[in-house]
C-alpha cells in the first residue's frame, strides 16, 4: 500500500520562548482534500511555512512523496511538487496575467530534469490554465485591471502553473462574497478532481464543510483533532468529528452561547465561528 503524500512527524517551531507548534503529527494522503482550521494564532501558517520550507522548524520532520525534504530550501521543494497559494496575492505587477504564469512555469517546471517547454508548448499552458480558471479573456491584462475573485484566481492559476502534486491554499476565500466564495470553492474541487491534493485553510466554515473530505483543527499550536467532518459521517455512516469542534475544556459550553469574539470573528454564523474561542489563552492573547 502506499504511504502518504505528504507526512509530519513531531514538528515543532519556537520563536523565543513562545512555542507555536508543539509536536504536529499529520499525513495526508494523495489525492484527498484536507481542511486545516483552528482560531487566529493557533499556528496555522507556521505549520504551512515549516512545511514549504519558508521558516525551519526546531524539531520533527517532512516528508513528501515518500522522500525527506528537511533541509530543502522552498524552491526545492516546489520543484518536487509541493505548492502554495497565498491569502494576499502578490503577481509580478507590470507583467501581464498570461506572463505571470509563465514564470513557475519557466523556473519550476523546466527546472525539472527531463522537462523542457517549447515556446508553443509555454503558450499551450497558459492558456489551459487561464481556461481552467475562468480568466482566458484577462490574459493581455495587468494584475491591476482584475477584481478581488479575480486576484484570487490568478494566485491560484501560478500555485498550478508549477504542475504541483500538492497544493496549499492558504484563505483563498477570504473577503469576497457568498457567490465568489462557492465560485472558489467549486474552482479547488475542479482541480482535486485532476489529481491535485489539497491542503485549504480557511475561516469561512460554510466553505470549509462544503470542501474538506477532512478536517485538521489546531490550538494554540496543538493538534486537537483529526478527522471527518459530521455532516460527511451522517451521510456515510460511522464516525466523524464532533461539531462544533471545540477543545476539551470548552466541551460544556451550552449550544446557545455566543462566540466570545463575535466583535471581530469573520464568520457570520455563531455555529460556525463557536470554535474561534476553543482557546481562551490564544483569544485573551489576541485582544
Amino acid at each position: 500500500m502506499a504511504g502518504p503524500l505528504l507526512e509530519v512527524t513531531g514538528l515543532s517551531k519556537r520563536f523565543g520562548g513562545f512555542v507555536a507548534l508543539d509536536g504536529i503529527d499529520l499525513t495526508v494522503a494523495e489525492g484527498e482534500r484536507v481542511g486545516l482550521i483552528g482560531p487566529n494564532g493557533s499556528g496555522k501558517s507556521t505549520l504551512v511555512n515549516c512545511i514549504c520550507g519558508t521558516l525551519v522548524n526546531e524539531t520533527g520532520t517532512v516528508r513528501f512523496d515518500g522522500k525527506a525534504v528537511d533541509g530543502l530550501l522552498t524552491h526545492e521543494r516546489t520543484r518536487r511538487g509541493m505548492a502554495r497559494s497565498f491569502q494576499l496575492p502578490r503577481p509580478f505587477a507590470t507583467l501581464t496575467v498570461a506572463d505571470n504564469l509563465r514564470v513557475p512555469l519557466l523556473y519550476t517546471v523546466n527546472a525539472r530534469p527531463g522537462r523542457a517547454l517549447s515556446p508553443a508548448a509555454l503558450d499551450a499552458r497558459c492558456a489551459e490554465l487561464l481556461q481552467l480558471v475562468a480568466l482566458a479573456d484577462k490574459a493581455a491584462q495587468l494584475p491591476r485591471d482584475l477584481t478581488q475573485v479575480e486576484m484570487r484566481k490568478l494566485e491560484l492559476a501560478r500555485a498550478m502553473a508549477a504542475e504541483p502534486k500538492l497544493l496549499i491554499a492558504d484563505e483563498s476565500m477570504a473577503g469576497l462574497s457568498q457567490s465568489e466564495v462557492d465560485d472558489i470553492v467549486a474552482l479547488l474541487i475542479r482541480l482535486n478532481e485532476r489529481g491535485i491534493t489539497i491542503v485549504l485553510i480557511e475561516h469561512i466554515m460554510r466553505a470549509v464543510m462544503k470542501f474538506s473530505q477532512r478536517l485538521i483543527v489546531l490550538v494554540s499550536g496543538k493538534k486537537i483533532a483529526d478527522g471527518r467532518p459530521e455532516g460527511d459521517s451522517r451521510s456515510r455512516g460511522g464516525e466523524g468529528l464532533p461539531w462544533p469542534i471545540v477543545s476539551p475544556s470548552r466541551r460544556s459550553t451550552p449550544p446557545t452561547a455566543p462566540c466570545a469574539c463575535s466583535k471581530t470573528c469573520r464568520s457570520r454564523s455563531i455555529r460556525a465561528r463557536r470554535w474561534c474561542c476553543s482557546a481562551p489563552t490564544a483569544t485573551a492573547s489576541r485582544r
